[in-house]
C-alpha cells in the first residue's frame, strides 16, 4: 500500500522507538518515499519486542474491527513468509490452546467464537491431539483442545533487524542509544524531536512507538493515554531435540519454537512476583523461572526436558482498554502513535497503515476504532 511520492520534496519523519512497531513504521515510511529518522533509547529490540512471545494470531474473542486488524496483520506475515519459506525467525505450523480440568465449555466458546467469524478453528479430542500437534503429550490436555492451523509466530528481534536493514539501505538513518527522546511542538504541532544529549531532529510529523512507555511520553504533551501495561518474563531455553512445531496456549504456560532449536515461554500468573526497582530494572526468583519451564517440560511427549537458557523482564504493552492505540494525536497535529499489546501480529499491518496516513494525510478506516482520543474525559455540560 503506497502512498507514492509524486514530485513534492520528501517528508521529514522521526520515529521514536525501536521495537516492531515503530521500526516497522520507519521501513514503511522510508519505503513509500519519506525522509524518515529512527530514534531509539537503547538498542533495536531493547524492549517488549525482545522479550515477545509473538504469537501470530486472531485467536479468542475480540471486538470485529480488531479481529480484522488481525488477520490483516497475519495476511502481511504470509507475504513475507511466501518471499522465503526457509527463514527460521518466521513459521507458520499453527497454534493449540486448552484450558483447566472441568472448564471445557471455555474451550467450547472459544471454538464458537472463532467459527462465527471464519477463523480457522477446529475442536480435537486429546487422543486426535498428535496428528495436528506431533510432539505434545495428549496427556497434557484434560478434555478438549481448539487448534488453529493458520497461526504461526516470528521471531521479533530477526524481523526488526532484517526490517532496520532495509530501512538504511533505502536512506533512512538510525540513531540508536540516545535515550529518552521528546517531542518538541511548536505553535501547537509537533516538530520533532530532541534526544536526551539535545540532539534535534526537525521533522514535519513525529511517530511515537515506545512500547509501554509511549503513554508516558503524550502524557508530557498534556495527552492521556489509559496504560494497563503489566510486568511480564520470556524465558528462552536451551536448544533441545524435540518435535513440537506449533504454539502451545495452555493454563500454566504458553511455549512457542524458538530459532536454534529453542524454545520461547511465557504466561501471567508470575506476574506479580516481579519486582520492578525505580529506574525500571526487574526481578524475579529464579525458582519461578524453574517452575515456568517445568510447566512446559510436561507438555512435551517423550523424555524431553527443557532447560532455562535465558530471561527478560520488563513491562507488557497493553493499553488500558486492551484495544490498539494507533494515529494522529488530536490535539498536537503531527504526531502520531502506535501503542498495543499486540504488536508482533499488528507488526507489519500498522507500520504500513501509520506510513499512510502520514504521508496521504488521510485517516485509514481500519484505524478509525483505534484512534488516542477515545480516552478524552467528555466534557460536561452544567
Amino acid at each position: 500500500m503506497s502512498a507514492g511520492t509524486g514530485e513534492a520534496p520528501a517528508k521529514r519523519v522521526v520515529v521514536v522507538g525501536g521495537g516492531i512497531i515503530g521500526v516497522s513504521t520507519a521501513a514503511h515510511l522510508q519505503r513509500d518515499g519519506a525522509s524518515v529518522v529512527l530514534v531509539t533509547e537503547d538498542g533495536l529490540a531493547g524492549g517488549a519486542s525482545g522479550r515477545s512471545l509473538s504469537w501470530l494470531n486472531s485467536a479468542g474473542a475480540r471486538s470485529d474491527a480488531y479481529h480484522a486488524l488481525r488477520v490483516a496483520g497475519i495476511d502481511r506475515y504470509r507475504t513475507l513468509f511466501a518471499a522465503d519459506p526457509s527463514r527460521e525467525w518466521l513459521r507458520f505450523d499453527g497454534g493449540v490452546y486448552w484450558a483447566r480440568a472441568g472448564q471445557r465449555a471455555k474451550a467450547e466458546d472459544r471454538h464458537r467464537h472463532e467459527v462465527a467469524h471464519g477463523y480457522d478453528s477446529r475442536l480435537v479430542a486429546p487422543s486426535a491431539l498428535p496428528e495436528h500437534a506431533p510432539g505434545v503429550d495428549p496427556a497434557a490436555v484434560p478434555e478438549v483442545a481448539v487448534v488453529n492451523r493458520g497461526e504461526g509466530w516470528v521471531s521479533l528481534p530477526e524481523l526488526i533487524a532484517y526490517l532496520a536493514d532495509e530501512f538504511t539501505r533505502r536512506g533512512g538513518e538510525l540513531v540508536t542509544h540516545a535515550g529518552k527522546a521528546a517531542v518538541v511542538v511548536e505553535d501547537g504541532a509537533a516538530r520533532g524531536v530532541t534526544t536526551a544529549e539535545g540532539r534535534r531532529f526537525d521533522a514535519d510529523a513525529v511517530v511515537v512507538a515506545c512500547g509501554a512507555a509511549t503513554p508516558a511520553v503524550v502524557a508530557d504533551l498534556g495527552v492521556t493515554i489509559a496504560d494497563g501495561s503489566p510486568l511480564s518474563m520470556l524465558v528462552v531455553t536451551e536448544p533441545v531435540d524435540a518435535e513440537v512445531t506449533t504454539v502451545l496456549n495452555t493454563p500454566r504456560v504458553a511455549v512457542r519454537p524458538h530459532p536454534g532449536g529453542a524454545y520461547a515461554l511465557d504466561h501471567s500468573w508470575y506476574e506479580s512476583q516481579i519486582t520492578e526497582a525505580p529506574d525500571g530494572g526487574c526481578t524475579i526468583d529464579e525458582a519461578v523461572v524453574k517452575e515456568l519451564t517445568a510447566e512446559a517440560s510436561a507438555l512435551f511427549a517423550g523424555d524431553v526436558t527443557l532447560t532455562p537458557a535465558s530471561w527478560k523482564l520488563g513491562r507488557k504493552p497493553i493499553p488500558g482498554d486492551g484495544e490498539p492505540v494507533f494515529g494522529e494525536l488530536a490535539h498536537v497535529p503531527g504526531c502520531f502513535v502506535g501503542f498495543t499489546h499486540s504488536g508482533a501480529t499488528l507488526g507489519l499491518i500498522a507500520g504500513e497503515l501509520l506510513s499512510y496516513e502520514i504521508l496521504t494525510g488521510a485517516e485509514h478506516p481500519m484505524l478509525a476504532p483505534f484512534r488516542p482520543e477515545r480516552f478524552e474525559t467528555p466534557h460536561r455540560t452544567p
